[in-house]
């Protein structure tokens, strides 16, 4: 599963520190293994592949009628449950292969529930301006999603969020987690300084260091 070593850590921590220094802006960068546990993948992918295996079986049987007799029929129906094991296996532990019964709109909205749930449960809203950002990665969805406080309201648009998205999901489609974050805080600054947010009085109110696991 994508990660970050200590190293890697680390520099996205003196990252976040350098964002905040430059523009007074409290920030918290969380990197979660996966937004939510989707049983539902193993099963569909289940599905299909016992589906595909009984369409390949009864091609065979038709062409080869040997393959009716009994003992055939019960080979044949193992290899469908164990076709479609596999999938479901391979659903769960492979990353491209769960990411593909999950669906996009699915992925999307778990990151952003799981943003949501870590932005209330870390109290990111009690910053005295109400200017935390939170920036979250879900590796197993290759999903970034920016919650920022109620002090961004009507100074910053949905679009220029989505623009440092857009700056990190390049990257992280390529699972270079760090990379992904040094390209979001330099965004981030970028468009914080446009909006004339600068200095502010040094004070650290929320945590640098990077959050990981669940988040919780």
């Amino acid at each position: 599963m994508t990660g970050l070593s200590d190293d890697d850590a680390a520099a996205v921590e003196r990252g976040i520190a350098a964002v905040e220094a430059a523009t007074g802006v409290q920030v918290v960068a969380a990197l979660v293994p996966r937004a939510d546990d989707y049983p539902e993948a193993p099963w569909r992918a289940f599905a299909l592949g016992a589906a595909l295996a009984a369409l390949a079986a009864l091609g065979w049987s038709l062409a080869f009628p040997a393959w009716l007799a009994p003992a055939a029929l019960l080979a044949q129906a193992l290899a469908i449950l164990a076709t479609g094991g596999a999938a479901a296996i391979a659903a769960r532990y492979v990353p491209a292969v769960g990411r593909a019964f999950v669906g996009a709109a699915r992925a999307e909205a778990e990151a952003r529930q799981c943003a949501d749930a870590l932005f209330l449960a870390r109290e990111l809203f009690a910053t005295p301006r109400r200017e935390a950002i939170l920036i979250l990665v879900a590796a197993f969805e290759r999903r970034v999603v920016v919650v920022p406080d109620a002090g961004f309201r009507g100074r910053v648009t949905a679009a220029e969020w989505r623009g440092v998205v857009d700056r990190m999901t390049p990257s992280l489609r390529r699972d270079a987690v760090r990379e992904a974050f040094a390209q979001g805080l330099a965004a981030l600054e970028a468009l914080l300084r446009a909006k004339g947010c600068g200095p502010g009085d040094g004070a650290n109110r929320l945590p640098d260091g990077l959050v990981r696991g669940s988040g919780r």
